[in-house]
């Protein structure tokens, strides 16, 4: 019998999203095939798939130790997020010259279905950077007797999300800064420079819009900038290495002596950039704002302003109402656990007034003759029945306002 040969070995992804990208977060099934296409017929020991997610950093440093002895110092750390083996054909045998137990695999294109569940823990986000990466990825091995296996590794992405929407990223940043120059004995008068951004946290493809009022008093031409930059920390063996880059800029006018800018809302887009990697403990990823003057012959007068680039974008003001008043109205549904829809009405009067009462009060008084006289009239009648009538009803309007008030001078104001 001539053995046919693996033409193809091949991983896929049933993707949760739209663009068909494999984007997953904390908790959910990630899930696919290995598909084998093959000629002719073959016999395989094993078909398995290796799934696992970890942040690794690297970095080396060189030492001198003498005048003449130099070395190089390693920094490595490794985080496990999680570690997945499954078999999808045969059993596990380290025995490859055996012939029972194998399976024998037709000619043609095969699929086999595979499944695991991501921790639920927090997981970091997918990052490759200067020193170190956050990956995740699935590795389907072919295992035949008398042979080399057949290997084929395919990554996927994790996205930890994090939402702009809470207080403390939709919190305003500010701040205030001057600086003072001087030349020998001689002191020109302060750079001041004033920012504010509308909250913390932003997504990739907003833009930020810039506040700031920038007053040159003294003698030098200055130009005002504002730039995001990109902070990569990484760190293994109680060391830290870090790595700063640009993102984005831009640039003002130059600001002549005794002149003011004023920045009213200027716009400074985020190109599309890594989410902020809060939660890793050997890499870090955080973004701020620096506005700055650049002051030529001397140091620059800056302000770092910090950012959260998130993945969940801002809420419409709408949404977030109805999402607030969602959650009062659960709120009070468990605290009042069954609050009527419209109160109950107050009893009438005459359900309080005993009909006993109501005929003791209607009894003669004793009083002067014209009095009485007055009294059994129609006036006393009304007056008798109009206490036990419910009170009227209320109303905003005063249906007989009182015209004389009108007329009355009104306080001076003091």
């Amino acid at each position: 019998m001539v053995l046919g040969k693996v033409k193809s070995l091949t991983i896929s992804f049933d993707c949760l999203n739209d663009s068909n990208v494999p984007v997953y977060s904390s908790g959910d099934t990630v899930s696919g095939r290995v598909n084998l296409e093959v000629t002719g017929e073959i016999r395989v020991k094993s078909l398995k798939i290796h799934a696992r997610g970890h942040a690794k950093v690297r970095w080396t440093e060189s030492r001198n130790a003498g005048s003449n002895t130099a070395y190089t110092q390693n920094y490595t750390e490794e985080v496990e997020y999680f570690n997945h083996k499954d078999i999808l054909i045969g059993h596990e045998r380290d025995d490859d010259n055996s012939e029972e137990g194998f399976n024998t695999i037709h000619s043609g294109r095969h699929e086999y279905a595979f499944s695991f569940e991501l921790p639920q823990t927090p997981l970091a986000t997918s990052f490759e950077g200067r020193h170190g990466s956050v990956r995740y990825w699935v590795k389907a091995e072919l295992h035949r007797p008398w042979l080399l296996p057949v290997k084929l590794k395919k990554e996927f992405t994790v996205f930890e999300h994090i939402d702009i929407n809470t207080p403390s990223l939709l919190s305003p940043q500010a701040g205030t800064k001057e600086k003072t120059l001087c030349c020998w004995f001689c002191t020109s008068g302060p750079i001041s420079l004033s920012a504010k951004i509308e909250r913390k946290g932003y997504t990739p493809g907003e833009s930020i819009q810039i506040f700031a009022e920038i007053e040159n008093c003294s003698s030098r031409m200055v130009v005002p900038k504002a730039a995001i930059y990109q902070t990569q920390a990484f760190y293994a063996k109680g060391k830290m290495k870090e790595v700063k880059q640009l993102v984005a800029n831009l640039r003002g006018e130059s600001l002549s002596s005794g002149k003011t800018e004023t920045w009213n809302g200027k716009l400074l887009k985020i190109p599309p950039v890594s989410p902020s990697i809060l939660d890793c403990s050997i890499i870090r990823v955080e973004y701020s704002l620096m506005v700055y003057v650049d002051i030529p012959g001397a140091m620059d007068l800056f302000l770092n302003l910090p950012l959260v680039i998130g993945t969940i974008p801002l809420h419409p003001f709408g949404s977030r109402t109805s999402s607030v008043s969602s959650q009062c109205s659960m709120n009070m549904n468990w605290l009042g656990l069954s609050l009527p829809e419209r109160p109950e009405a107050p009893p009438s009067y005459a359900e309080v007034v005993t009909e006993e009462q109501r005929r003791n009060n209607l009894a003669p008084v004793n009083a002067c003759d014209d009095f009485e006289r007055a009294l059994q009239g129609p006036l006393f009648a009304y007056i008798q029945e109009f206490r036990f009538l419910p009170p009227p009803l209320y109303s905003e309007i005063d249906p007989n306002p009182d015209q004389s008030s009108d007329d009355r001078p009104s306080c001076p104001s003091r």
